[in-house]
């Protein structure tokens, strides 16, 4: 009787193991079995993301207006970047940020990047100015390109104070190539302009620079530096919002105009509406001023993100179903077909599918 009950034994342990294998295959291509395998998700795999993280050391602290700290990040065999680029900070306390590479793209052993201290912020740049100084090592990403250079026969820049910042490398190689070009700068007062000394030497030939300090002259006069532009001149802004509207508004059509934010767009509607995680199976409630980001975050704590202004791509998902509005100026056309920046996008309806 021992034989037949070993086999018996034997046979339905093999079958179980056999069983367990099975199961263990079906659950990696689907970890919500038995309900079907869905495709990798968009959040984590951006391709914007593709460039690894690195520390670099803080060799150089200094003021270079009121209220504007440059830092030099010396590293070895950094990558190359052009002119518009930015990278993204790892602060101390966690908090990421995007600040405009103002130095020298020809440098691959340094990046140089300068923050203005926003008092009211959201605490980046006060970390910025009261904790990174030489000696101490920071984390870094990118650099990372979305207000590029393009080609054109002739340029108009118009800036207003830490707007600067990512366009004095584009006004430095175009000085050098020789290239036709003018700058409109604005800011409080001189004092609290960055680079101003650098960009009059720059624009000294052909009084290509126009200085305005509000304390001396109030606001530039946006429409009278677009009027007679030539054929196909492309317009550079970069600065507060209302200036971005200012240069929207007096452009006159056929000259492409190139901005970059220092906060995402602001929207249409902010009503309270509820946001489906397809793959979890949950419904959580937006409310009315809440990022979705932070509606999901609290019901999917993992779902990555970064900057939340809509500006790194860390935090796009897959709309599977609903409306969306879309309140970032990084996704192109194809992308918001089916696809959103949480943190700063929303619903024009009254639901969205995620796939999350």
């Amino acid at each position: 009787m021992a034989l037949p009950r070993l086999r018996t034994v034997v046979l339905v342990s093999g079958a179980a193991l056999l069983t367990r294998r099975a199961l263990r295959r079906r659950i990696a291509r689907s970890p919500l079995w038995p309900l079907p395998a869905l495709p990798e998700p968009v959040s984590g795999h951006s391709k914007r993301r593709a460039t690894s993280a690195r520390r670099l050391l803080i060799t150089g602290r200094s003021v270079v207006a009121d209220g504007v700290v440059q830092l030099r990040l010396e590293g070895a065999d950094l990558p190359r970047w052009e002119p518009g680029a930015h990278l993204d900070l790892v602060l101390p306390s966690g908090l990421v940020r995007q600040y405009s590479l103002c130095g020298d793209p020809e440098d691959s052993g340094a990046y140089t990047v300068a923050t203005r201290l926003v008092a009211d912020g959201r605490g980046g740049s006060r970390e910025v100015h009261e904790q990174l100084q030489e000696g101490l090592e920071v984390e870094v990403r990118g650099p990372r390109n979305r207000f590029p250079l393009t080609g054109a026969p002739g340029y108009v820049f118009v800036v207003g104070g830490i707007g600067i910042t990512p366009v004095l490398p584009m006004v430095r190689a175009l000085a050098a190539s020789g290239a036709e070009w003018r700058l409109l700068y604005g800011g409080r007062s001189r004092g609290s302009m960055p680079f101003l000394e650098e960009i009059e030497k720059l624009g000294a030939d052909g009084d290509r620079v126009t200085v305005v300090a509000q304390d001396e002259a109030g606001h530039p006069d946006v429409a009278a530096a677009l009027t007679g532009l030539a054929p196909d001149t492309a317009v550079y802004c970069c600065g507060p919002e209302p200036l971005m509207d200012a240069v929207a508004a007096a452009l006159p059509e056929g000259h492409p105009l190139h901005l970059e934010r220092f906060s995402a767009a602001a929207g249409p509607g902010s009503g309270a509406f509820e946001v489906e995680l397809r793959r979890s199976g949950r419904t959580v409630p937006v409310a009315a001023g809440q990022s979705v980001l932070a509606a999901v975050r609290a019901a999917a704590p993992h779902v990555a993100y970064s900057c939340e202004q809509g500006f790194c791509g860390t935090c796009q998902q897959r709309v599977l179903e609903g409306e969306i509005d879309h309140r970032d100026d990084l996704l192109t056309d194809d992308e918001r077909c089916d696809s959103m920046l949480i943190c700063v996008s929303r619903c024009r309806g009254g639901r969205l599918v995620l796939d999350l």
